[in-house]
């Protein structure tokens, strides 16, 4: 072999070597720095204020809920629209309750999201709407938040703040819009995100319909439910709208919706109403 042929030959050993350890390592070497960082105090201050049971959580699943959020302001990028500016209490705040979705659950950060918009109100999102004979129309909705499968999810700061200010009504934009991208990352946005096993679905299928489908008769005749009836629209709204429940009405979910709350608590790793059951422990 001729010294040319032998440099590049080496040569091409080292960028097949740099790229297995693009691929393998990296990730992994990139993890560890960043859940080596400390939490800073003031995001601490910030989750405990905006999460009235997080002094009340098992310090094991507050040192998780810290670790999640490091990672996840790492990786996402805030926008301000419409001249809203960012600071961290508004960064904070959305990590922290997009990452209770996350605990005790093999995650992948919501890999395939990008950014996070933010409005300072609600906004309008235009579409383009084809109807039953095939015409094209625009629509125009006003919306508190909304998420795409393109990697993005947008909120409005207002309904985020009213989501933290009043934690037991069941009404959570953020819980909201990322149990939409764990719905999405199943491949289409369905109601049915990843579940651990196979097994899982039948049972999942099975309640979560019956729930669903109660959920409508109860929209239907003007009846007063647990669930907001806007988890009627579809089976995609539906887990949202249980998942925003979850969080936020856990005792009442799982006196009133016993079925439900036992595959929320499967899928989610968690209890919430330990939480709040739970004596607090101060800053």
């Amino acid at each position: 072999m001729s010294a040319t042929a032998l440099m590049s030959f080496v040569t091409l050993l080292l960028i097949l070597a740099a790229v297995v350890f693009y691929v393998i390592y990296w990730p992994e070497l990139r993890l560890r720095r960043i859940l080596a960082l400390e939490f800073p105090s003031a995001w601490r201050e910030i989750v405990a204020r905006r999460l009235p049971f997080f002094n009340k959580m098992p310090e094991r699943l507050q040192n998780e809920l810290q670790d999640l959020i490091k990672v996840f302001l790492h990786d996402k990028n805030f926008v301000g629209c419409a001249g809203q500016e960012i600071d961290d209490e508004i960064r904070v705040t959305v990590a922290a309750q997009a990452c209770l979705l996350l605990l005790n659950r093999e995650t992948d950060y919501y890999r395939h999201l990008e950014s996070i918009l933010i409005y300072p109100s609600t906004f309008v999102a235009t579409r383009s709407v084809r109807d039953e004979l095939g015409l094209i129309s625009t629509d125009h909705a006003v919306l508190l938040g909304e998420s795409w499968d393109q990697g993005k999810v947008i909120l409005s700061w207002d309904s985020v703040e009213e989501g933290v200010r009043n934690f037991h009504d069941g009404h959570n934009v953020v819980l909201h819009e990322f149990a939409h991208q764990l719905d999405h990352a199943s491949g289409s946005s369905n109601g049915a995100p990843l579940l651990r096993t196979r097994g899982a679905y039948q049972s999942w299928a099975h309640v979560l319909s019956s729930e669903f489908e109660e959920l409508q008769r109860d929209a239907e005749h003007g009846r007063r439910s647990l669930l907001d009836h806007y988890g009627a629209t579809n089976p995609a709204e539906f887990f949202a709208v249980a998942t925003e429940t979850f969080f936020e009405r856990p005792e009442q979910m799982r006196e009133g919706h016993r079925e439900l709350y036992r595959e929320l608590v499967n899928f989610y790793q968690v209890d919430p109403a330990e939480w709040w059951d739970a004596p607090g422990q101060g800053l």
